[in-house]
């Protein structure tokens, strides 16, 4: 792993996303090296040749690039973060995260964030004084031997939907991210049924298999899951329709279940119920 630490000019990027005014990004990189992450587009910007997952720039400045006093982000989403995880590992160290929800808290954002660590938990105590803010936790599958395949790196299951009922008990409004989806693999139903005690809200994501993802999804299914090759070959020739099916099955189980949630099975729009 790479590890290299910067200085940045500011940490509050304007968003593209659908949810999103702003979104921070304490890091540059990631540590879970997850075989599915649509983010290693930013290799791009970066100037990185490692592969994606083995390397991580540490924003060592993030919090001193957010001004004291600023309506910027006054009663505006802001999301942290978008294209690594805030809660880190390294985040044990360096608290680049704490230090930037201490610095965002006066400027009275609505916020938002996503982790697939228990390490948030730290910060409940800022967390909470948020007037408004949500918290998601990332689950891709209840089967913590298939989580060690497609995200090594991550913390187990168990400890992530401990950490998600801590902050509900604390008084965080929670939501899951099932995402993204991996065909036949990812029981999405039996993660909605087996946390809704803990989630307020459930957000849903299909598998992008646009460039070396596509790779990293074959060799894995080849791996360890050969008996679905065949499935994941038709499916590649049937994308849509599969996809669809499925996003009509989310709609009306989650409709019948009362379930609040959100589909970004398309991130030029957002469908929600």
């Amino acid at each position: 792993m790479n590890i290299n630490k910067i200085q940045t000019k500011s940490v509050i990027t304007k968003s593209n996303l659908p949810d999103a005014d702003f979104v921070i990004n304490p890091y540059i990189g990631c540590t879970h090296s997850c075989i599915y992450c649509y983010a290693r587009f930013m290799k791009r910007f970066t100037g990185h040749q490692e592969k994606w997952g083995q390397f991580l720039d540490i924003k060592l400045n993030s919090s001193e690039t957010i001004p004291k006093n600023s309506k910027k982000i006054k009663n505006k989403s802001v999301f942290i973060s978008s294209v690594t995880d805030p809660y880190l590992h390294l985040e044990k160290k360096y608290k680049i995260t704490r230090k930037i929800l201490k610095k965002i808290l006066p400027l009275e954002p609505n916020l938002s964030i996503q982790t697939k660590s228990s390490l948030i938990v730290r910060d409940i105590d800022i967390l909470k004084e948020f007037a408004n803010c949500r918290v998601g936790m990332t689950i891709t599958t209840l089967n913590d031997a298939i989580r060690k395949q497609v995200e090594p790196n991550t913390a187990p299951i168990e400890q992530r939907l401990a950490a998600l009922k801590k902050l509900k008990q604390s008084g965080i409004s929670t939501y899951i991210f099932i995402g993204p989806i991996l065909p036949f693999i990812t029981d999405w139903k039996k993660i909605v049924e087996n946390t809704k005690e803990i989630a307020d809200s459930y957000m849903f994501e299909n598998l992008n298999m646009h460039g070396t993802i596509s790779h990293d999804i074959y060799t894995w299914i080849k791996r360890d899951h050969d008996h679905l090759l065949d499935k994941y070959a038709s499916l590649s020739k049937n994308k849509a329709a599969f996809w669809n099916d499925m996003e009509i099955e989310i709609n009306e189980f989650c409709t019948n279940q009362n379930i609040d949630f959100k589909l970004y099975f398309d991130h030029k729009k957002q469908r929600k119920r």
